[in-house]
């Protein structure tokens, strides 16, 4: 039971923030098709791809995974 601050941190890293990442991306991407807005597209689009691999950036440091 003395891993348990790991098991905290990483869920907060593969789970919550890149839904949000995601949920803003898709807001992002909605937006910009609406209002014939090619940057906001653009961005909904990179933010959403970041929000697919943040997880596979941040995970392995803070699990000590090399």
């Amino acid at each position: 039971m003395a891993d348990l601050p790991s098991f905290s941190g990483y869920l907060i890293f593969s789970h919550i923030i890149p839904v949000i990442m995601g949920l803003f991306g898709i807001l992002l991407i909605a937006n910009g098709i609406m209002d014939k807005r090619m940057e906001y597209t653009m961005g909904g689009v990179a933010l959403f791809f970041g929000a697919a691999i943040f997880p596979f950036l941040v995970l392995p440091s803070i699990l000590g995974i090399s």
